[in-house]
């Protein structure tokens, strides 16, 4: 492979001004993914593209602390690439079981209190724009759910301990996909999320009795209606008691039994509950009925009703708690989720932890940024700081804990969205060099987090001096862990189809790079250009074929 060749085609099509944002990282992709197997070339030449943009940063106008910022250059996604690449192991093996028991602790504390199906408001919350403010009054239950043979046979999953009567925790204020959504998750715990039944093909029926059976849902016909607003349904609308029985029964095999029941003219207590299943929307936190209904021009509420901004600004004192109240709440919740915050930061910021010692990639990686800084004459500490910081924290752990269904098979609602954005915000206050200052116009993840950040910055500080500490990895040693690294991961992409799009580029920008490596001196001795033109006539000779 030759290194002159792949520089001068990045070169070339990042100095195009048509080359856009969107290129720039698709192309940085596709190189990683063609040399996944090639990982000691891949590394050479990250670091010669990365150099040439330190040096690009500090000869022109930009600050040297805005370096690594963004993901404007294909060095940049590279990097990120290149990071994630090289941390699977150490996420696998160490820090993703950190990350995966704040997801779950951030779950259950949310579910134990009210959170609104269509605002994804919630009483517990790290997240000031997520809280409801009003006060709801609820109530505890506890349900048995069992899965119908035919939803068995048909997710091909067998519930733990065959076909029990699953106790689930849920709430009288829960509407019914929220039921199902707790029923699932507690039924199929230890289940990939993807590999689940869906909550939208099944219907969840109420037993009563020894043969009374009611299909619930979010909306039918009993739905309680106030001028433009529906309200979706709830256990406490359709007065479930603590210890019901529930079952989860695939859709079709309800309106089965909705048949029967209408030709059998049944005239059940509950038959007219029944009546609208089939003109029932899935109602979920993917759709949006804050607006009208474009059919029959309803507002849909749960919890609370979402006024336009000048209603609220009206209602505003008479209707919510006032701040301290709620600040107070946020609190509450930091205080019961700041183990797993605490634990998580401690293994992403250790270099030995649990066993797992530091992986080879973040020092190789932070000590050429060290040799990047003194060759440049850079004597702020501040600034390499902030270029590790940048370069690995910011770039790829922050990334994770926003969006920790990258790694895992899970899901993430909007409600669970809103805290980890508030503790990745926290994160990247830790890793900031700049002086933690709170004002009244602070957001309130600051003020939550405040007397936890200093200590967070300290362990940000001392992460780095230890790896500057640690003796320096010989090109010996991480050319056999890089080399290690391609074996175990070279097949994994299809190189093929990733070198074809890089080659749709060579095609796109020929001109311009026929005309770059005419120039270049290298390129000239080692007749790169005609053998560009020599690929160019194989492809066409087999497109035309």
């Amino acid at each position: 492979m030759n290194k002159i060749f792949l520089l001068l085609f990045i070169r070339t099509l990042e100095s195009n001004r048509y080359f856009s944002m969107r290129d720039r990282v698709n192309v940085a992709s596709l190189i990683m993914v063609t040399l996944q197997g090639k990982m000691e070339y891949c590394t050479d030449i990250l670091k010669t593209l990365l150099a040439e943009l330190i040096e690009k940063c500090i000869e022109g106008k930009s600050h040297p602390k805005l370096l690594l910022r963004r993901t404007e250059s294909v060095a940049e996604k590279m990097l990120s690439s290149w990071f994630t690449f090289l941390l699977y192991k150490f996420l696998r093996e160490c820090a993703g079981d950190p990350l995966f028991m704040l997801y779950r602790a951030i779950k259950q504390q949310v579910d134990k209190g009210p959170v609104d199906a269509i605002t994804s408001e919630a009483r517990y919350s790290l997240s000031e724009e997520k809280l409801i403010r009003q006060s709801i009054e609820y109530k505890s239950m506890t349900v048995y759910v069992s899965m119908s043979i035919q939803t068995q046979c048909a997710s091909g999953l067998e519930p733990p301990g065959e076909n029990i009567e699953t106790p689930v925790k849920v709430l009288d204020c829960d509407t019914i996909l929220q039921v199902k959504e707790k029923a699932l998750d507690t039924i199929y715990k230890s289940t990939p999320f993807t590999q689940r039944p869906s909550k939208e093909d099944l219907d969840l029926e109420w037993r009563t009795g020894t043969s009374g059976r009611l299909t619930l849902s979010d909306e039918d016909a009993t739905t309680k209606q106030d001028g433009e607003w529906k309200r979706l349904n709830t256990l406490a609308h359709y007065k479930v008691p603590d210890g019901a029985l529930l079952t989860l029964v695939p859709k079709q095999s309800s309106m089965y039994n909705l048949s029967i029941m209408t030709d059998k003219n049944d005239r059940h207590k509950y038959e007219t509950l029944n009546f609208s299943l089939k003109t029932s929307p899935t109602l979920s936190r993917a759709t949006s009925p804050l607006n009208h209904d474009p059919e029959s021009g309803y507002k849909y509420w749960h919890l609370v009703k979402h006024h336009d901004a000048e209603t609220n600004k009206e209602g505003e004192r008479g209707n919510k708690m006032v701040s301290e109240i709620y600040l107070t709440r946020l609190l509450a919740t930091k205080g019961t989720l700041q183990k797993f915050v605490d634990d998580l930061f401690e293994t992403i910021f250790s270099t030995a932890h649990r066993g797992s010692a530091l992986p080879l990639a973040i020092k190789y990686m932070f000590d050429f940024l060290d040799d990047q800084a003194l060759n440049h004459a850079i004597s702020d500490p501040e600034v390499v700081h902030t270029w590790k910081s940048n370069s690995l924290p910011l770039r790829f752990w922050v990334n994770l804990i926003k969006n920790p269904n990258f790694v895992f098979d899970i899901y993430k609602t909007n409600i669970v969205d809103s805290c980890l954005s508030v503790v990745a915000q926290t994160f990247m206050d830790a890793c900031s060099t700049s002086e933690h200052r709170l004002g009244k116009d602070s957001p309130s993840s600051k003020l939550l987090y405040a007397k936890d950040i200093p200590i967070y910055k300290d362990w940000v500080e001392r992460y780095y001096q230890d790896i500057q500490l640690m003796p320096a990895i010989s090109d010996q040693d991480m050319n056999a862990m890089l080399a290690e690294e391609s074996r175990l991961h070279a097949h994994e992409f299809n190189t093929n189809v990733a070198l074809y799009e890089l080659y749709r580029y060579a095609v796109k920008y020929n001109d311009q790079l026929i005309q770059t490596l005419e120039e270049d001196e290298f390129s000239r001795k080692n007749k790169l250009a005609w053998k560009l033109e020599q690929v160019h006539a194989i492809m066409s000779g087999e497109s035309e074929a």
